[in-house]
């Protein structure tokens, strides 16, 4: 069971964040970030591999989600400061990072700016930063949102109005993943959609944007997940990262897409927990 805070920043911004309770035992502190649209309430399969493993979970809102308060105009390394700000007030020292999806960016801001406190990242179904090494949008189902972030925040949102989902960014295993096993996944991205698409908006801008850091500042260990037939966030973010970021590893996952991939969680934990030890 998780305990709900609402930690309260320099800048009077609040982050929501949940964390499953301090344990002298605990093998590992861990920051969970969440994929986009989600609460940052923490989800089942996450929840239930991190007990098993006697890690202590935290997990948070990113400005604009789930009750933290919205922050425009922020970037993607602008998270390593909020998390450490979590950090401190839930009283963890040094702690390894897993993002998903959207949430894959974020956990490398912590690596990036606070080497001294982020000791290991996993990223499953990360997209990668900007760039025109190679076409950023290729293979992706439904990319007009994050085409319309490049041009700002205005556009963005214009395009939030009239936006709706395509069911076909996803594979068959990850409607079956959805309806199974990560339904608490696809029960969480609908509370945070009927909170409104602010803090959608604000990733997309966000990822499209400079991130306010490069690959090559993380300097700790980073394991790399990837499912070859994500529509979402298309392999080649995975493969132009591995080759950019100092100490990477990619697990490609030639059966899965951008939602089943997530089955790896128990696997990634265990990555992380060998680079601890």
């Amino acid at each position: 069971m998780s305990t709900t805070r609402d930690v309260r920043l320099a800048d009077g911004r609040v982050l929501r964040a949940y964390d499953s309770g301090e344990d002298a035992s605990a093998s590992l502190a861990l920051v969970w970030h969440h994929g986009s649209p989600q609460t940052g309430a923490p989800l089942d399969p996450v929840v239930a591999a991190a007990a098993a493993r006697g890690i202590r979970l935290v997990s948070y809102a990113r400005p604009g989600y789930g009750g933290s308060t919205p922050n425009p105009g922020r970037d993607v390394a602008s998270a390593a400061d909020d998390v450490i700000a979590i950090a401190d007030a839930l009283g963890l020292g040094r702690f390894s990072s897993m993002g998903a999806s959207g949430g894959g960016p974020h956990a490398l801001a912590g690596a990036a700016r606070h080497p001294d406190r982020v000791g290991g990242v996993a990223v499953l179904a990360g997209i990668a930063p900007y760039t025109e090494a190679f076409d950023w949008y290729a293979g992706m189902r439904a990319p007009g949102a994050l085409r319309a972030a490049r041009q700002g925040r205005e556009a963005r949102a214009r395009f939030a109005a009239t936006d709706e989902f395509d069911p076909e960014q996803f594979l068959p295993v990850d409607v079956a993943a959805l309806e199974g096993r990560w339904a608490s996944l696809g029960a969480d991205a609908g509370r945070a959609a009927e909170l409104g698409p602010a803090g959608l908006i604000d990733d997309d801008v966000a990822f499209a944007s400079p991130w306010g850091f490069d690959l090559a500042e993380v300097a700790a260990p980073v394991l790399l997940v990837q499912g070859e037939g994500d529509r979402v966030v298309p392999r080649r973010h995975a493969s132009w990262m591995l080759a950019h970021l100092p100490d990477a590893s990619l697990w490609m996952r030639l059966d899965d897409g951008h939602v089943s991939v997530l089955d790896t969680v128990p696997d990634a934990m265990d990555w992380l927990l060998a680079r601890v030890a």
